[in-house]
């Protein structure tokens, strides 16, 4: 069991049989009233995502998750084939467990896939993955305002924005989580 008071974005809890993570939770105190948890919570099996009112200290069952480290093979249609890097078995997951990070997933990518009751629930990519630009506009002479971006295709096909200065064929960083371009790597 948890504490609402102990609630953290990316704990899972079980709330009416279903397995939630919490996304996002705020301990509220009021003059007079209780104080009380307002927690956004999202069901893993539907993806829906709702906001809660706990009491303070108000205990609520805990799910421990399995996590393994895979390797992302190929795609088939809809569903991303992975590896399990110790007994070589691979397995397909759909699409919507990777959320928007599986626009940045290159082949032989390791990524993390968490499992509920032998069942996977989700994957997560690493933080940051590096890939190479392979088509941006040219950095035009004298086009250096603070902070000007323009946008670059990656080799897995995503567009992020990147500083003027970087070019086409270059690889560079981006955070898996926002999608932001965090430098060029030599």
């Amino acid at each position: 069991m948890i504490s609402s008071n102990d609630f953290r974005p990316g704990v899972h809890v079980l709330l009416d049989g279903d397995l939630y993570a919490i996304i996002e939770s705020q301990h509220v105190k009021v003059g007079r009233g209780p104080a009380y948890v307002k927690a956004k919570v999202r069901n893993t099996k539907t993806g829906s995502t709702t906001e809660r009112t706990f009491r303070a200290g108000e205990r609520v069952p805990l799910v421990y998750l399995e996590k393994k480290t895979m390797q992302y093979l190929y795609t088939t249609g809809d569903e991303y084939i992975v590896m399990d890097k110790t007994t070589f078995e691979q397995m397909p997951l759909p699409r919507a467990l990777f959320g928007d990070a599986v626009r940045f997933l290159r082949e032989n990518t390791d990524v993390t896939v968490v499992f509920h009751e032998e069942k996977p629930i989700g994957a997560e990519l690493p933080n940051s993955v590096d890939l190479r630009i392979v088509e941006t506009a040219p950095g035009i002479r004298g086009d250096t305002v603070s902070g000007a971006t323009k946008p670059a295709t990656l080799e897995t096909g995503a567009v992020v924005q990147i500083p003027l200065f970087v070019e086409t064929g270059e690889v560079v960083r981006v955070d898996t989580r926002t999608g932001s371009y965090i430098e060029r790597v030599r």
